[in-house]
């Protein structure tokens, strides 16, 4: 077939196909390529190339049609009386009786007045009828996948292929909530995205069964799910740091309360100095523990509710636009389905308007089978195009679900990374806090070591003394 001259039924535009080719009605057209299916690939004679319908060609030999020619029969046995064998354009044996135009694709074994095939199969087409096949299904010339990337999603499965390549096509992919997988058993092996590492971007792509058995999770889900958890455990840090603030806040508080109590003011000596050096660290410790409680709160506490907030809005911003991207998806796959089935009915309303020719030939049949090829055809680039912004729809997710786990992933190392500076940092002021006490507890201590009991008598006795001439005895 390939180098064969066709002229042109009727005039097709192109528009919804990338790479279809437009001619009017009666052009001449080179035979470029003949895939099994409906859709051939030519050219025009000004050099322009690209895809069109079968069905909207006739094939040309020379200037007129060339009609199937007898071929030999390769069998032992012969034909029935009245049978001709013929090779479709495709190189398919089929079979024609010349006594009742029956045709059929199964060699005949009766009598020419008893054909071997049914009823149903008298309906002979040699090549898909106006591109589509009598599934439903309309063939056309697969597209080449957009994403050279490593993850699932090549393009949906092509409503072009013929019927034994649409089987093909079913088992080669899997759809799961709308999206469209390499099948297990047919993927080949695909390229992580981050080879080196184990990222999100590459890991995060099927479904999950949840845990309490009640269903799935989509990989994205599950993401969040992670992120969500970071969240509040980001949350209790900040409930944390802020008791400690408050717990800091009421020690200091006692311990000026104390520091300022009158027991044992009274105390003299060195023993008195060092009583009211211990009051004294006593308030030393109380502006330790405030300051202390100050800074937790201006380097800690605060630089973690703000990173909080702004985590949280990243994170809503994230699921938001890859769950508005899955909707546009699911609505763009309900789309396709609805064109499919728009487009089995139109077959099935050709396939019976070409039965009903077999029965009855007039111009009112053959205008009919005229209109529901045009319909047949309008529904089968509806589907094309309904496949190619599904296709396009699932492109974008996934280009948006590499990007958005990558920012996840970013955000993830970022909270981490602030969480541990800001733990350190709380972990310098406790260091620093506990320094400043241990150093009104050492005046304290030196003065401890200072007391002197009997220093402190002769002191005492000199402030206090009375006299020195001790009593005698009475004398008579």
């Amino acid at each position: 077939m390939s180098g064969s001259r066709c002229q042109t039924l009727y005039p097709f535009t192109g528009e919804r196909h990338r790479q279809g080719l437009r001619f009017d009605a009666g052009e001449v057209l080179t035979v470029l390529q003949v895939p099994d299916g409906g859709w051939w690939e030519g050219q025009k004679e000004d050099g322009l190339r690209g895809w069109f319908p079968a069905s909207y060609v006739q094939l040309l030999e020379k200037p007129g049609m060339v009609p199937p020619q007898p071929v030999e029969e390769n069998q032992t046995s012969l034909l029935p009386l009245g049978w001709q064998s013929y090779l479709s354009p495709q190189g398919r044996r089929y079979y024609v009786n010349t006594v009742t135009n029956e045709t059929t694709w199964e060699r005949p074994n009766g009598s020419p007045r008893t054909p071997s095939s049914p009823g149903p199969q008298r309906n002979f087409q040699p090549t898909a009828v106006n591109g589509y096949h009598s599934s439903g299904t309309p063939v056309h010339q697969s597209e080449p996948v957009h994403m050279s990337l490593r993850k699932p999603i090549g393009d949906f499965q092509n409503p072009g292929s013929p019927s034994p390549g649409k089987k093909q096509n079913k088992e080669s992919t899997i759809t799961i909530n709308c999206v469209t997988f390499p099948h297990p058993d047919t993927m080949p092996e695909q390229q992580l995205l981050k080879p080196t590492e184990w990222s999100y971007c590459d890991y995060f792509w099927a479904d999950k069964k949840d845990p309490q058995g009640n269903g799935t999770m989509a990989g994205f889900e599950i993401l969040l799910q992670k992120q969500l958890k970071g969240k509040q455990m980001q949350k209790e840090m900040s409930e944390f740091i802020r008791e400690r603030i408050k717990i800091e806040e009421e020690y200091a508080k006692n311990l000026a309360k104390l520091s300022q109590n009158s027991l044992a003011a009274q105390e003299e000596g060195s023993l008195g100095e060092a009583w009211a050096q211990v009051k004294k660290s006593l308030a030393d410790e109380a502006e330790v523990h405030l300051k202390f409680s100050s800074k937790l709160h201006s380097e800690v506490e605060k630089p973690l509710m703000n990173f909080r907030e702004n985590f949280k809005k990243d994170m809503k911003k994230c699921d938001h636009h890859i769950a508005d991207l899955r909707k546009q998806l699911a609505s763009r796959y309900a789309s396709v389905e609805k064109a499919r089935k728009a487009l089995t009915e139109r077959q099935r309303d050709l396939e019976m308007k070409t039965q009903q020719l077999e029965i009855k030939l007039s111009n009112k049949t053959e205008e009919d089978i005229k209109k529901a090829r045009r319909k047949s055809t309008q529904a089968g680039d509806d589907l094309m195009r309904c496949v190619d912004l599904y296709n396009q729809a699932q492109s974008k997710w996934f280009e948006e679900m590499v990007t958005t786990t990558l920012e996840l992933e970013r955000l993830e190392v970022e909270r981490v990374e602030m969480i541990r500076q800001h733990l350190c940092q709380y972990t310098q002021l406790r260091h620093e806090t506990d320094m400043f006490n241990q150093s009104t507890v050492e005046p304290v201590d030196q003065l401890l070591r200072k007391v002197d009991p009997a220093k402190d008598r002769e002191l005492w006795v000199k402030e206090h003394k009375t006299g020195d001439i001790r009593p005698v005895d009475m004398e008579i």
